[in-house]
């Protein structure tokens, strides 16, 4: 290991490592309800594979490349930090082993889990022996692995199972994948919502497959791929349709090299050896789990449990209500119109954003909807209201990204149907993703004149997830942001990147300069006497020359705070260095996923929402927007907000200087953030309830004497 530049700062994939061990913390925690900790499981594990396709590709592409090139954070070459992270992820193995253990335990007294084949009855046993023969053998797919039937292309996550057989003296390899298209959830007689999983059943008939020889040893393997594709614009074809080379890349995915191997519960050495002689892997690479190695069936077998099961194992049912700024029983548009609106999710519902929509898509007076889009729920709403506006004669304009990782099939079907309604769908650029998230409106009233309506929001356009994000969304018709949101979409039409604002921060031209200045003017503030402060809530902190300048700031004696959930690489509380920045995360119901920035005290404080958090590849590799907050109700609502967040005694841990984080020690009385933002929602919805409702009768008047 080569020395660090900067002592205050941290490795980026440990720290990440980190922040997924609070999610395996929230699986073993006994105050969560049991079947809201099944799903912590399976969420650990869905987090640790993406982990390794995305974050592990991308260190093994620059091992092979460069592997002399040393991160500045930690002082680690790509290979350490890949040593390194294997060592951690050993780890997290055995502690998901044990927390599947003990909450197994409960499970089977509640008659809803996994079972092995030494817990079920004769009856139950013929009953798996039948089902196998009759719904599973004739659908197999088996092969010997010799000079005639070499070794197979294993697809990434699919389960395999992998023998060890001898016949006539001579022992070879054999490999049966596990049908995807089949039901991995098998529930066996008098279980009462037990089941066998189809892996362990194929695993357990091994011997009808291979008859004609002797088994020697089995198990169940899966292989993860690197999935971090680079596209590179200068392979598409001048007439090729950006769509086209989108769904050409896709299919290279599921080839890409192996950087994982995973064995379920046993691992003969004979056969790690020869898998990793096969698909290139190192035995550091290759990892045990007495745990099924995919969990995305526990979903599934929640949901198919009875309710009466269920219900008391949940979290009590919570639905987003309605804000005290939007009413849905009278037009959005006018309401817009009328007054600035603050929506926090999943308190809130993205139903009246849904209906602006959709009032502007029938609205004789709009003209045109504008906006950018990274990731949709399936059967979106927002993609009927837009091709409905463009069916009913309004330009449409919908900046599409089809590189969000992950959901690129989802968004090129999206980006084809909004075509064929009559969208203008455009693209972002080779080198910048584009992740804001920005949907204007313009309008022209009864004089004649120009309105705009502007929505800037700090996560994605998705129904679904509305209701599992914390996240922020802003309305205005200001029209110093409608300005600057026509000159967005204009420069992102023209692939100009360097457009000059004048209300909101933009990467990569102005959000991180920006930013910069609003830090050196604290320190400037502190450096002539006056009070300091920095409060910061995001994702993620891996910029580093944001993090210098946080540190010099916290050096020059300006408080900051910070509410961070996931990787943070800057270290607090170190000395002569950070003691004045203090760094919190939450990992709780649900994901903390809203962008604040807040510079300064009382009457110059400075406030944004933004799509960013202060990564490198947010502030200099991709298109993100940060908006002023000028109404100073709204202002006052999320510094509110911000110290509701830090009163957070439960699900928050506090980051120490040594990378650990370290529950929240206190004697005040228990107080979870996200619980008091529901209870504070319901009860602003009561009131919202108790007031007297327009007739529709008023409701026409209303609209006819509005501003439209």
């Amino acid at each position: 290991m080569h020395k660090k530049l900067y002592p205050f700062t941290q490795n980026r994939e440990l720290s990440w490592l980190k922040f997924n061990q609070r999610v395996l913390e929230e699986a073993s925690d006994p105050r969560v309800p049991l079947l809201e900790r099944v799903k912590f499981l399976s969420i650990f594990t869905s987090n640790l594979d993406e982990f390794f396709m995305v974050r592990c590709g991308s260190l093994y592409d620059l091992s092979l490349i460069d592997d002399t090139q040393v991160d500045k954070k930690s002082g680690f070459t790509p290979s350490e930090q890949l040593k390194m992270i294997y060592q951690e992820v050993h780890d997290l193995y055995e502690m998901r082993d044990t927390v599947v253990k003990n909450i197994n335990q409960t499970l089977e007294s509640l008659h809803i889990s996994g079972l092995s084949k030494k817990q079920l009855s004769k009856k139950q046993l013929k009953f798996i022996a039948q089902y196998f023969d009759v719904q599973v053998f004739p659908l197999l797919s088996p092969q010997i692995i010799d000079h005639h039937h070499p070794f197979p292309h294993l697809m990434n996550k699919a389960l395999y199972i992998i023998v060890e057989v001898k016949d006539e003296g001579k022992k070879r390899i054999g490999i049966i994948p596990v049908p995807s298209f089949l039901d991995r959830i098998v529930y066996v007689p008098d279980g009462d919502g037990n089941y066998m999983l189809l892996e362990q059943i194929i695993l357990h008939n091994v011997n009808k497959i291979f008859s004609n020889s002797v088994v020697c040893s089995k198990t169940i393997i899966r292989v993860t791929r690197n999935a971090d594709i680079n596209l590179n614009e200068k392979e598409i074809d001048e007439d090729e349709d950006y769509r086209q080379y989108m769904k050409k890349i896709l299919k290279k995915r599921g080839r890409l090299a192996p950087i994982r191997l995973e064995f379920y519960k046993d691992a003969p050495e004979e056969i790690v050896a020869y898998l990793c002689q096969e698909l290139n892997l190192e035995k550091n690479q290759v990892f045990i789990s007495k745990t099924p190695l995919e969990l995305n069936h526990l979903f599934d077998v929640i949901s198919r449990a009875p309710s009466v099961v269920t219900t008391p194992l949940l979290y009590k049912p919570f639905e987003p209500q309605p804000n005290k700024y939007l009413q849905l029983h009278q037009p959005i548009i006018d309401q817009v119109l009328n007054h600035d609106s603050l929506l926090f999710y999943p308190f809130h519902d993205i139903e009246p954003f849904l209906l602006l929509l959709k009032e502007a898509s029938e609205n004789p007076a709009v003209r045109s909807i504008k906006i950018t889009i990274y990731r949709l729920a399936n059967h979106s709403r927002i993609v009927r209201y837009l091709a409905r506006a463009a069916e009913n004669g309004k330009e449409v304009t919908v900046l599409m990204e089809l590189r969000a990782r992950f959901d690129e099939k989802h968004n090129i079907e999206a980006a084809e149907l909004l075509e064929d309604s009559g969208c203008q769908v455009i693209y972002g650029f080779e080198k910048y993703k584009v992740h804001s998230k920005i949907c204007m409106i313009t309008l022209q009233d009864r004089h004649g004149q120009l309105k705009t309506i502007t929505q800037i929001g700090t996560g994605n356009y998705n129904e679904k997830t509305s209701k599992m994000y914390t996240d922020i969304s802003y309305i205005t018709s200001k029209d110093i942001i409608g300005k600057d949101a026509i000159s967005f979409f204009q420069n992102m039409a023209l692939g100009n990147l360097n457009g000059e604002y004048d209300q909101l921060i933009v990467s990569p031209s102005s959000l991180k300069q920006t930013c910069l200045q609003l830090i050196e003017r604290e320190i400037k503030k502190v450096q002539s006497g006056k009070k300091g402060q920095i409060l910061l809530k995001m994702n993620s902190m891996t910029d580093l020359d944001l993090m210098k300048k946080l540190q010099e700031a916290s050096q020059a004696g300006v408080k900051i705070k910070m509410v961070i959930r996931g990787i943070c690489c800057l270290l607090p509380g170190l000395k002569g260095y950070t003691e004045n920045i203090e760094v919190y995360s939450i990992v709780g119901r649900y994901l903390e996923h809203s962008r604040i920035y807040c510079f300064g005290t009382d009457e110059d404080q400075i406030v944004y929402i933004s799509s960013a958090d202060f990564m490198t590849r947010n502030t200099e590799k991709r298109v993100e927007i940060g908006c002023p907050i000028h109404d100073s109700t709204l202002k006052q609502e999320l510094l509110e907000y911000f110290d509701i967040l830090l009163k957070d005694n439960m699900k928050a841990r506090k980051l120490c200087s040594n990378g650990e984080y370290v529950r929240i020690e206190t004697t005040d009385d228990p107080f979870i953030a996200q619980e008091y933002c529901m209870q504070k929602a319901m009860t602003e919805a009561k009131e919202i309830n108790n007031q007297p409702k327009m007739s529709w009768i008023e409701q026409i008047k209303h609209w006819f004497q509005g501003q439209i």
